[in-house]
């Protein structure tokens, strides 16, 4: 592979776009800050005590998006003709998800442009709205769609994103929250090595989506981070309308299991997690799996649904 930023020294290098010809070029990206309710209500209402929340964030996205060759080493620095952020508020899920376009024309992209734009928009209005709550998560971040240039046409599908493991989480003693691990050892027909929850019953291994992790920040819960609901492996994008009893996912390169139940409901008065976070979503969003094959597996790893 040829590495064009960098030179026959191995020193970083600006790429060379001088004999290019300009072209038009479109950038768009998006992403999202989980706020809560609370906060969505402080700015609709006009309480916040530093003022207009998106007229800041829109003027701050602007120079932001002016200044990314600044900021981004070896970027060029190139004419923008047009930028813009529009929002929109999701009340129902607690968040603002906002989608930044740049226009230019030139010998290179304005896709880092795009990306800085939206990034700065959504960091100001943690900004703009820190006094009220300081748990919000900006998340999401990516291109959506670029035209111009050598590549030509790129629009992010959505539908044919990948799942993965983002997260290992394991406890040493049962009822308390579980805490990252970089990698983990599952054993055949019992579940993650360490972890106080293996064993030879039906629920070896427990899976939750990081998407229902996000729509708890609308409960304005704090400390939300992977493990806090007792499942061993937070994943990305794995799409649960697929899943069924029976379903076999297969991670990493050896590592297979089969899902034995879905949700479940907390034991007693409520679980440990269920009382330091004020609810639990286990019972709806949780996955519960057998283990089918073991091996390692590591934060990254790629989830495939290999049969329902």
């Amino acid at each position: 592979m040829e590495f064009t930023h960098i030179d026959k020294d191995g020193l970083p290098k600006m790429v060379d776009v001088t004999s290019k010809e300009p072209s038009f070029r479109v950038a768009r990206a998006s992403g999202k800050i989980f706020v809560g309710k609370d906060v969505i209500e402080a700015i609709e209402n006009g309480l916040l005590p530093k003022g207009d929340v998106f007229a800041t964030a829109k003027i701050a996205a602007i120079n932001a998006a002016k200044k990314t060759s600044e900021l981004i080493p070896l970027c060029h620095n190139i004419f923008l003709s047009f930028v813009d952020v529009s929002y929109k508020i999701n009340r129902e899920e607690g968040y603002i998800e906002a989608v930044s376009e740049v226009k230019t024309e030139a010998k290179t992209g304005a896709e880092m442009e795009a990306i800085t734009a939206v990034v700065i928009f959504l960091e100001t209005v943690y900004d703009m709205c820190k006094a009220v709550k300081k748990d919000m998560v900006i998340t999401d971040i990516r291109l959506i769609e670029k035209s111009g240039g050598k590549s030509g046409h790129y629009i992010f599908e959505s539908e044919n994103k990948t799942a993965k493991v983002v997260s290992i989480n394991i406890s040493r003693q049962k009822g308390t929250p579980k805490e990252p691990v970089s990698e983990a050892i599952l054993i055949e027909d019992y579940g993650i090595e360490g972890d106080a929850h293996a064993g030879s019953s039906h629920r070896q291994v427990s899976l939750l989506d990081i998407s229902s992790i996000k729509k708890m920040q609308q409960y304005g819960l704090k400390g939300l981070c992977f493990g806090k609901f007792a499942e061993n492996i937070t994943t990305e994008n794995l799409d649960f309308q697929k899943i069924s009893l029976g379903t076999k996912l297969k991670i990493g390169d050896n590592v297979l299991l089969e899902i034995s139940q879905i949700g479940k409901k907390c034991h007693g008065s409520g679980c440990e997690i269920a009382k330091s976070v004020g609810v639990c979503i286990m019972p709806k969003g949780g996955l519960f799996a057998k283990v089918l094959k073991g091996g390692k597996i590591k934060a990254g790893d790629i989830i495939e649904i290999v049969n329902r």
